[in-house]
């Protein structure tokens, strides 16, 4: 057994299978491409699921892959455990070889056992073989076969058997573990003690043959499949004589890249290895389109990120670190990804923008710690405020514990622990999509479509579906879903929406309102206008033109928009989804601020450019490797087949795969005007546009509200920005002195007040309420009242549009033993309300006017008892 580097064995594993008639695939996206079932990839068979179901077809059927993964959420979530043990991560790189309905289990085992005995050359006694208590044929080519010592072999139960989802393909597995010795505790597979580090599994073998069906029966498959993975980091470590997978030699650059960032000798730091495993999974989750943001995968992302952060301050870091080890791991995995290579500068910003952020995040978290300890009744800080901390703010606990000694307090522990298994339970929950792989409609072939070249169509009815289920007849009123041999209608895809319009037959007509497509076949969805549907009817198809028009040429304006963006903002512009009418055009793209309006004026000359030159909008019918090498940019997410639908404007301009409809020449568009660029997450930008009629429009609107403004101020079209101007500002000075005379008539008032103040336990108290005066001038107010007093406690209120403002101050010689956050929240809820605040200043306030005079009445009893 040679070291091989963690390229090496990637390299030689998709060789050995290439040679075995294996189509080497590239790895899929970290997004699941077309499935809501899971947050990320986490196996290298996500990308084949559709394979598997037979709703995707390829031009091979063996396929070998080293698939990037990501575990850190859902159902799939170790990320507390990654650092403090020796194969945890939340990114891995899985090996695999797929057959879909090619060999099955003799072959399988064949090529495991072979890759590792001889092209890794791992003893033979040190490996371990599992399989399902029920697979007796897997264990007899096992032993009979392969040879396997029937000493070093175990039957299992559930832990040997996969699924992919409740319902769909599964079948039983045979593993294989790596025994890395006596020295090491543990037991092998199915012993009591087998959860030590002894026994490592290092490849899984699925036998993918039944299909398991919502009430739980199983039937074969009629063409059995093969799925497998191995670790990349687990082989590594295998065949670099280590234990742990952070000595491999990929995560070595890395440790000893983030100790001398932080200026730390021991590279064993557990920080250290979450730093460098965290700076995998955060740059490739951006690579492929993921941003920080506070739901969903983006949420995913911030955690990781975050933690990796705090990880880095726990070590010392002074200011902005992580962002710098993106370098590092782009030389070491940019050859193998070399999308890493290109996006690396847009990692490095994204990162960087999250560390600046989460430190001003910090400074607020310990505000938030210092208000609860200064409301705090007793000595211990609760659970669900350390959680909200840790949760919320991204706190750690162990800088909470160390506030609170500070301040001779402790933490409720047990308190924050239920809070944690709370989280867990809700995350487990969000990850365990329950989907019936059998509900769907099933329809067998290909929809032809004829819509590129006309707009009507002679073809036949080969299905009709009613409520998902399939009829032989739709009648007249009756809802339902048309399926034909052939179609002019778009069905809805790349952003695009599907075509409306009729299908008419000889006695009958039914209204679409909407083509959507499954696999290959279009559905024609509607209703019955008149007359009676049947399946074997010849009939027409004739779409609604007009729209169709002009949807495409708002789909050809996406197109030249993404090019510019890309120009103008940067090539880590990315397409995050798309919707393409009539009306408008909508387009989302990764960018992580809001476009200047001389960007936006930049993009808007740039198309409109394209537009005036008039060039031709050229299509071509390639194969995706030939579409790639020209430059053809794919929608992230999106699956494309092997010979794809190329669409060049502008002389190579724009360059995309596409197999929507667009227009005749870039000059059909006329115009597009941009009328609005927004947020919608972190990282994500809207702009949308219209084209055409749609631009013609847009402008006339506009020109009608300059001129009803121009009548409201009573100006000319020329003039009206300098006449609302002036009024604004008009409108600011007054304002002002607003302001101006409310503080002064609240200065005079609380000079008036002095006269109402009482001694309370030898305690300076006033409580008075004050009118015409707004809540923002109670704290001035109370700021006065202070300043005159020297020491005391006061608390003003006043009412304004059926609502009560309350405020609080107590000198700073008083605040141990009288709180103005107390005393707010006491008196908001005599108003039914609430408030609080720190313990010299709070605010409130409720809605119960009637409830003033007995509030105001009851202060000095409150003040009493505090003292």
């Amino acid at each position: 057994m040679k070291y091989m580097t963690s390229a090496e064995i990637r390299q030689a594993f998709l060789d050995y299978f290439h040679d075995q008639g294996h189509e080497i695939v590239p790895s899929s996206p970290l997004i699941p491409g077309n499935d809501a079932t899971l947050l990320f990839t986490n196996a290298g068979m996500v990308q084949f699921k559709d394979v598997f179901l037979g709703t995707d077809k390829r031009n091979y059927s063996r396929a070998t892959t080293s698939q990037r993964c990501v575990r850190a959420g859902g159902k799939h979530n170790d990320l507390e455990n990654v650092g403090y043990t020796a194969r945890h991560h939340t990114f891995f790189e899985m090996l695999g070889n797929f057959s879909f309905g090619d060999y099955f289990k003799r072959d399988a085992i064949r090529f495991a056992w072979t890759f590792l005995t001889e092209v890794l050359g791992l003893p033979k006694e040190k490996l371990w073989v599992t399989v399902h208590h029920s697979d007796d044929e897997a264990e007899k080519i096992w032993k009979e076969e392969i040879g396997a010592d029937p000493e070093r072999f175990s039957k299992l139960d559930e832990d040997n058997f996969w699924a992919m989802g409740d319902t769909g393909p599964c079948g039983p597995c045979s593993e294989i573990f790596y025994d890395h010795g006596p020295d090491v505790a543990g037991g092998p597979p199915g012993s009591p003690d087998d959860d030590g580090d002894r026994y490592i599994e290092i490849w899984n073998i699925v036998f993918m043959q039944y299909n398991r069906s919502a009430d739980g029966e199983m039937t074969p498959l009629e063409a059995p499949s093969i799925d497998t993975g191995m670790g990349l980091e687990r082989i590594a470590a295998v065949m670099q004589n280590v234990h742990s997978n952070y000595e491999i030699d990929l995560f070595q650059n890395l440790l000893n890249a983030a100790a001398a960032e932080l200026n730390v000798q021991d590279t064993t730091a557990k920080s250290l290895r979450v730093i460098a495993d965290h700076i995998r999974s955060c740059a490739f989750l951006i690579v492929d389109g993921v941003l920080p943001s506070n739901e969903g995968r983006g949420y995913v992302l911030r955690r990781i990120l975050r933690r990796a952060v705090r990880h880095g301050n726990k070590l010392g870091a002074k200011g902005a670190f992580f962002h710098k080890l993106v370098a590092p791991l782009v030389k070491e995995m940019g050859e193998a990804y070399p999308e890493l290579v290109e996006l690396q500068g847009q990692v490095e910003r994204v990162i960087l923008k999250e560390e600046e952020q989460f430190a001003r995040t910090l400074d607020n978290g310990m505000a938030l710690l210092e208000q609860a300890i200064a409301d705090l009744d007793g000595k211990v800080i609760s659970g669900e405020t350390v959680f909200r901390l840790y949760d919320t703010y991204g706190f750690p606990v162990d800088l909470t514990a160390d506030v609170a000694r500070e301040h001779e307090l402790s933490l409720d522990m047990d308190g924050f622990e239920q809070e944690m298994e709370q989280q867990r339970q809700r995350a487990r929950a969000s990850g365990q999509f329950s989907v019936d792989y059998n509900a769907r409609i099933k329809v067998e072939g290909e929809t032809r479509f004829s819509g590129y070249e006309a707009f009507e169509d002679r073809t036949e009815v080969v299905g009709l579906f009613r409520e998902g289920e399939a009829v032989k007849q739709l009648s007249a009123g009756e809802k339902g879903i048309v399926v034909l041999k052939n179609t002019s209608f778009y069905a809805e895809s790349g952003g695009q929406v599907g075509d409306t319009g009729v299908i008419r037959w000889d006695r009958g007509a039914f209204a679409v309102t909407g083509c959507t497509k499954e696999g290959k076949v279009h559905l024609h969805q509607g209703q019955v206008s008149e007359g009676v549907l049947e399946i074997g009817d010849s009939v027409s198809t004739q779409i609604d033109v007009a729209k169709r028009r002009a949807t495409a040429l708002n789909h050809s304006a996406t197109h030249l928009l993404h090019a510019a963006l890309r120009e103008v903002l940067g090539s880590h512009v990315q397409q995050k989804g798309s919707l393409v009418d009539a009306e408008r055009l909508r387009f989302d793209f990764s960018h992580f601020e809001g476009m200047t309006a001389e960007e936006i004026q930049r993009v808007e000359d740039i198309v409109n450019a394209q537009v005036r030159a008039n060039s031709p909008v050229q299509t071509e019918i390639m194969p995706i490797d030939e579409a790639k090498a020209k430059g053809a940019a794919a929608l992230f997410g999106e699956k494309y087949e092997d010979v794809v639908r190329v669409l060049t404007m502008g002389d190579g301009f724009s360059i995309e795969l596409c197999g929507g409809t667009h227009a005749s020449r870039t000059g059909d568009i006329a115009l597009m005007k941009i009328v609005s660029e927004s947020g919608i997450a972190a990282g994500v930008r809207r702009i949308e546009a219209v084209t055409g009629e749609g631009a013609l429009r847009w402008f006339r609107d506009s020109e009608a509200v300059v001129g009803d403004l121009s009548a409201l101020v009573k100006g000319t079209r020329d003039s009206v920005v300098e006449k609302v101007k002036g009024l604004s500002d008009r409108n600011r000075q007054l304002e002002k002195e607003i302001e101006r005379l409310t503080a002064k008539l609240a200065s005079a008032a609380s000079g008036d007040l002095i006269s109402q103040v009482v001694e309370v336990s030898g305690v300076k108290v006033l409580a008075a309420q004050l009118d015409g005066v707004e809540a923002k001038s109670l704290r001035d107010s109370i700021d006065q009242l202070k300043n005159k007093l020297g020491s005391g406690v006061v608390v003003l209120m006043t009412a304004q549009d059926d609502k009560v403002s309350v405020a609080a101050g107590v000198t700073k010689d008083l605040t141990d033993r009288v709180k103005a956050g107390d005393l707010v929240r006491e008196l908001a809820a005599k108003l039914g309300g609430k408030g609080g605040g720190r313990p010299d200043m709070a605010q409130g306030g409720g809605s119960d006017l009637a409830a003033m005079p007995e509030a105001l009445a009851s202060v000095q009893a409150l003040v009493a008892q505090a003292l």
